[in-house]
């Protein structure tokens, strides 16, 4: 945490999806709490952690979905404003990493353009699918690709890290847009 600032700056929204079972709410209470069996609010439940990017203290606000399939009907407004998404899959099931071609075009078709990781959750135990696999699809879409385990902690907080670098990066990217737009716009 910076000396001086003690109050994030800004706010950044980020959205963790991916088939039931692959350990998103895992993930989330090993990054809000430190502990993936902490208790936190059901499901589907805001929770938020600062984060230090360059000289800013800024708030990642997270979204737990939990079980998305009983909560379809409310994904639409679980994707309006994000800054950035995780997707992810469990590394010991194929069909996790299958479905996540369906998660990334409803992703892109509420949120286009917005930067995403693909994770591979789980990996303290013996995992199926192939990483490099997984890599190149990921690469081939221009998206990073993270293994780690929220069971263990290993890889969590860099990979949040990274996320909320990511969302900075969109929310200035945004600002320029709109500030180029309403030049071109002008009379």
């Amino acid at each position: 945490m910076l000396e001086n600032q003690t109050e994030p700056t800004s706010v950044y929204k980020l959205i963790v999806i991916g088939d039931d079972d692959v350990g998103k709410t895992s993930l989330l209470r090993r990054f809000i709490a430190g502990d993936m069996n902490a208790e936190l609010p059901t499901t589907p439940a805001f929770h938020s952690k600062s984060v230090t990017v360059g000289d800013n203290l800024i708030k990642l606000l997270t979204c737990d979905m939990g079980e998305q399939k009983r909560f379809w009907e409310i994904r639409e407004t679980y994707y309006k404003g994000a800054h950035v998404a995780a997707l992810v899959y469990d590394v010991t099931s194929p069909s996790s990493f299958f479905n996540l071609m369906h998660w990334r075009d409803e992703l892109q078709s509420n949120v286009p353009l917005i930067p995403t990781v693909v994770v591979g959750n789980k990996i303290d135990l013996d995992g199926v699918v192939p990483p490099d696999e997984v890599r190149g699809w990921a690469t081939s879409l221009a998206m990073r690709h993270v293994l780690l385990s929220a069971k263990t902690g290993e890889q969590v907080e860099p990979l949040f890290q990274t996320l909320a670098e990511l969302a900075v990066r969109e929310q200035q990217r945004r600002v320029e847009r709109q500030r180029v737009m309403g030049r071109l716009t002008r009379p």
